[in-house]
């Protein structure tokens, strides 16, 4: 833990979902383009503390393995500017969030995975992302149902469930054994050497097709029926997460 040293960077991000969610909770609808953008602002900066820590969970997890190399790349100071790749951690999924609303992270430190010990933490270094997202919908949700946030407008409450969603949508999307997701980098370790060297070469395609292959109508619904029935077991109403979508995507 002496490691551990949030940076500037990351406090600026979570300074402005706190001021941007103040905003918001006192929204009272007399300016509708402002609200809008607290709530673009609160969402935006929120998904990306929780890509901040989704990254920092693999790397805390592959020191605990036996990988020290990731104390001197700065993974453990939550800093985004310090991953090693920017644009698989986040310029693509922030793109991906502001196209569809689908939050694609994950697994875009670059770790020793040499130095961890065994398959099995190897599997746990990859687990711990998208589990680190799930944990994050399970404590919002209970903050939701808890009546903790009684007393914020619909626009706050809106735009705090599409916050939710997004954590279930990255989940759920993150474990399933795609390459170049997490689900796959859970199963790596026990495949074949010769069928990963085959696949690692298309990983980041993989991901571009998942993103296209989610546009389709007919596939696009049946994810979402699933996310709805998570989103529904949590006690999130996957009508205001929707509403929260539509109040985030302020230029539409």
């Amino acid at each position: 833990m002496r490691h551990v040293r949030p940076s500037p960077v990351f406090l600026a991000i979570v300074a402005v979902c706190a001021a941007s969610g103040w905003y918001a909770w006192r929204d009272d609808g007399s300016t509708e383009t402002a609200a809008r953008t607290a709530v673009f602002l609160m969402v935006m900066s929120g998904w990306l503390v929780s890509l901040c820590l989704h990254e920092f969970a693999h790397a805390f997890a592959a020191l605990r393995s036996g990988d020290e190399g990731v104390v001197g790349k700065g993974y453990l100071t939550l800093d985004p500017l310090k991953y090693s790749d920017p644009l698989l951690s986040f310029i693509l999924p922030t793109v991906f969030v502001l196209l569809g609303g689908i939050p694609l992270s994950g697994g875009a430190v670059y770790l020793d995975r040499s130095a961890i010990r065994g398959r099995a933490r190897n599997s746990v270094v990859s687990a711990v992302g998208p589990l680190t997202n799930a944990v994050i919908a399970i404590v919002l949700a209970l903050l939701l149902g808890s009546g903790a946030v009684d007393g914020a407008s619909p626009t706050f409450l809106a735009a705090f469930s599409f916050l939710i969603q997004l954590q279930v949508i990255a989940a759920v999307l993150n474990l399933l054994p795609v390459p170049g997701l997490d689900g796959y980098g859970v199963l790596e370790p026990w495949l074949p050497y010769g069928f990963r060297k085959a696949v690692a070469p298309y990983a980041p395609y993989a991901i571009l097709f998942l993103f296209a292959l989610l546009w389709s109508p007919s596939v696009n619904r049946v994810f979402y029926d699933v996310i709805d029935q998570i989103t529904n077991a949590l006690d999130v109403s996957p009508f205001l997460a929707d509403q929260g979508y539509r109040l985030f995507r302020f230029w539409s």
